[in-house]
């Protein structure tokens, strides 16, 4: 029996690398690479028969964090390996919270790349070296956590950042946005980066209330 795998991940060339690690491995099955979080919802949708999902986080539309949290909702049997770039306690916290199997960072090897993919099926936990290192200090001082916790001070944004994101609580796409305010989609991308950052939230919804509660639009 193999097991049936999905990637996701925005970065294509990354997702593609990712895929030609695995390609070797007789007893994975690939079923698809999608983009955002988004798109692989409306995968499961249309069928959930999967086993496990090497999950970016960074992405537009819905990340991976909230999208780790929904699908450990609905379809609990599906584990979830976060595979990312992106080694800050913050996002180690928040994954592991939303409910992340293991995490490993894309700089991984083939083989043991494998052999985590093996071992989260088998129930075990599996995380880069340095993710467990800082797991574990999240765990001896959960002081640490409440430092994501932050008190919610008035954010700055520019007028162009406000008026995307004004766009954006519309459920207007990154190109309708670009369309409508004669940028290009990759400046736009960058500017909703930049407002997660300042606002301090990880995706669209919470960037939407965090927004409104501070009458920033």
């Amino acid at each position: 029996m193999k097991t049936r795998l999905a990637i996701v991940d925005d970065n294509t060339f990354l997702a593609r690398a990712i895929n030609e690690k695995l390609s070797g491995y007789e007893d994975l099955d690939i079923k698809y690479t999608v983009h955002n979080g988004s798109e692989f919802l409306a995968k499961l949708e249309k069928n959930h028969n999967l086993d496990i999902v090497l999950m970016d986080i960074e992405m537009p539309v819905l990340d991976g964090i909230e999208t780790v949290n929904i699908v450990k909702q609905k379809y609990p049997h599906i584990k979830v390996l976060m595979l990312t770039v992106f080694d800050n306690d913050e996002n180690i916290f928040n994954a592991i919270r939303a409910g992340a199997d293991g995490y490993l960072l894309k700089e991984i090897e083939g083989e043991k790349l494998y052999k985590a993919i093996m071992e989260t099926i088998e129930g075990g936990a599996a995380m880069s070296p340095s993710i467990a290192v800082k797991t574990l200090k999240l765990l001896r001082f959960p002081e640490k956590q409440e430092s994501f916790k932050v008190e919610e001070d008035i954010t700055e944004l520019s007028t162009r950042e406000q008026e995307v994101l004004e766009q954006l609580a519309e459920g207007l796409s990154y190109t309708v946005i670009a369309n409508n305010l004669f940028l290009s989609p990759s400046t736009v991308r960058k500017h909703i980066e930049n407002i997660y950052k300042k606002l301090q939230v990880h995706n669209k919804l919470e960037a939407v209330q965090k927004a409104r509660r501070q009458s920033l639009i």
